[in-house]
């Protein structure tokens, strides 16, 4: 089934960046920093089609049409542009996510780095990859020597969660701080060592799937803001290496 996945989200990622550069129509789904383009609803078409051709018994939840709902115990969970916003302003850092779940549990992942033509794979219990070469967290076990990626929400202008006061803190506690507008591509630089942890408020279940069991399976740990087990549902994400996951949750906490 992973090699269905890989093909399928290369083929929605060819859409993408055939698109990318190109008049588009934007649509505002809930405000203006919330976007859709008809190259998120083509990519969206493309792996739905694939799915129903290949696996005509699975269920859908897909981010733009909603969720398919049928009695299959498996379940594709398919965010076909993480990082609309970026490309729609030409800023090359997007990605089609892709996780299959059988039973509510995720048992395999991919996420498609777009325009750097990367594949970031992951079957439970297999390992992670990139491009078919194996993955693993870094092993930086100081905060003050982490380099940390966040993300922020549509409503951020309301503060949720003490989001600035938790972004400030980390930033000064942290070596530096980035923020990339795809939530895929944060789990799985975490997955690949180049970040040490990631953290983030009301994601979706299509933002969390697959890039959630990569950096679990590169070795990484994925939970809530108090170290709870969460699943594709929950709204508080905090990830990392696993060596500086109490460090972080120490700073976070505190708000």
């Amino acid at each position: 089934m992973l090699n269905k996945i890989i093909e399928i989200a290369k083929e929605a990622g060819e859409i993408v960046q055939e698109g990318f550069g190109k008049t588009i129509n934007i649509e505002f789904k809930t405000n203006e920093s919330n976007l859709v383009t008809q190259v998120d609803k083509a990519s969206e078409k493309r792996i739905i089609d694939f799915v129903k051709k290949e696996f005509p018994t699975h269920g859908i939840l897909a981010e733009e049409s909603g969720e398919t709902k049928n009695s299959s115990e498996y379940l594709w969970v398919v965010d076909p542009l993480d990082g609309t916003t970026n490309f729609a302003h030409g800023f090359p850092i997007f990605s089609v996510s892709i996780g299959v779940q059988k039973k509510g549990l995720t048992i395999a992942g991919v996420v498609y780095d777009v325009m750097q033509d990367i594949v970031y794979s992951a079957e439970s219990g297999g390992g992670a990859y990139s491009n078919g070469n194996k993955i693993k967290v870094n092993s930086n076990d100081l905060l003050q020597r982490a380099l940390l990626v966040t993300g922020f929400p549509y409503n951020i202008a309301e503060n949720p969660e003490n989001a600035f006061e938790r972004f400030t803190a980390l930033t000064k506690a942290s070596r530096g701080m980035r923020r990339l507008g795809s939530a895929a591509i944060d789990f799985c630089y975490v997955a690949n060592g180049v970040f040490d942890g990631f953290w983030e408020i009301y994601l979706h279940p299509w933002d969390i799937c697959a890039g959630k069991l990569i950096l679990e399976e590169a070795g990484g740990i994925v939970t809530g803001f108090g170290g709870e087990s969460i699943d594709i549902f929950s709204n508080k994400i905090l990830a990392s290496n696993n060596r500086i996951h109490n460090q972080l949750m120490e700073v976070i906490n505190k708000f």
